[in-house]
C-alpha cells in the first residue's frame, strides 16, 4: 500500500487570532507539524487542503490573511495544495485525481474541522475504496449549539471519532501512528 498524508484546513482562520477560533487549536497544531515532517522524513506524499470562500464572505474569503494556510504547517517544496469551496476535498478539486495520480491507496487525514471537512473527505475517502487512518489529536473542533443544547467540542470530536471507529476507518493518537 501507498500511504499518503491528508492536511485539512489548517488554516489561520482556526487560530485564537482567527475568525472561527478552534478549541486546542495550539495542540493539534503541534501535532500536525510532528505527523508532516514525519511523512516527509519518510517519503509519504503531503496533500494540504485549503477552504476557500468567495470574496467578501465572513470567514475563509478569498486573499484575506484568514483563508491562508498557517505557517508552521504550511506546505514545502512540490506538495500539493488542494483549493476547495465545499465542506469534502473530493467535491469539485483534483485531490481523487492527484491521489490516483501518485498511487496512493491508503490516506492518514489530520486537521479541522472534526465535525465538518474531516469527517466529509474520511467518508469519501472511504466510499472512493481509500484505506483510511485519522489522528485523533491531530483534529479539532469547537463547541455547537443544537436546538439550545450546548455540546462542548470535546464531545463533538469524540462522536465523530466514535464513528469513525465503529465502521469507517482506524482512529489512532499522533504517538501510536509515529511509534509504528
Amino acid at each position: 500500500m501507498k500511504r499518503a498524508l491528508v492536511v485539512v484546513d489548517l488554516q489561520n482562520e482556526y487560530l485564537p487570532t482567527g475568525k472561527l477560533p478552534l478549541t486546542g487549536v495550539d495542540t493539534i497544531v503541534e501535532n500536525a507539524i510532528r505527523v508532516i515532517s514525519h511523512a516527509r522524513d519518510t517519503g509519504f506524499p503531503v496533500f494540504h487542503i485549503r477552504h476557500e470562500a468567495a470574496e467578501g464572505a465572513p470567514v475563509f474569503a478569498k486573499g484575506s490573511a484568514g483563508a491562508e494556510i498557517q505557517p508552521d504547517v504550511a506546505p514545502q517544496g512540490n506538495e500539493s495544495v488542494i483549493v476547495k469551496k465545499h465542506i469534502n476535498a473530493f467535491r469539485e478539486t483534483d485531490l481523487k485525481q492527484q491521489l490516483e495520480a501518485a498511487n496512493v491507496d491508503e490516506i492518514v487525514v489530520i486537521g479541522a474541522m472534526s465535525h465538518m471537512c474531516i469527517d466529509a473527505v474520511v467518508r469519501a475517502a472511504v466510499d472512493m475504496g481509500y484505506t483510511v487512518t485519522v489522528l485523533h489529536d491531530a483534529c479539532t473542533t469547537l463547541d455547537l449549539t443544537f436546538r439550545g443544547v450546548a455540546v462542548p467540542a470535546a464531545h463533538v470530536h469524540a462522536a465523530l471519532m466514535a464513528a469513525f471507529e465503529f465502521g469507517y476507518c482506524t482512529v489512532e493518537s499522533v504517538d501510536d501512528y509515529l511509534s509504528a
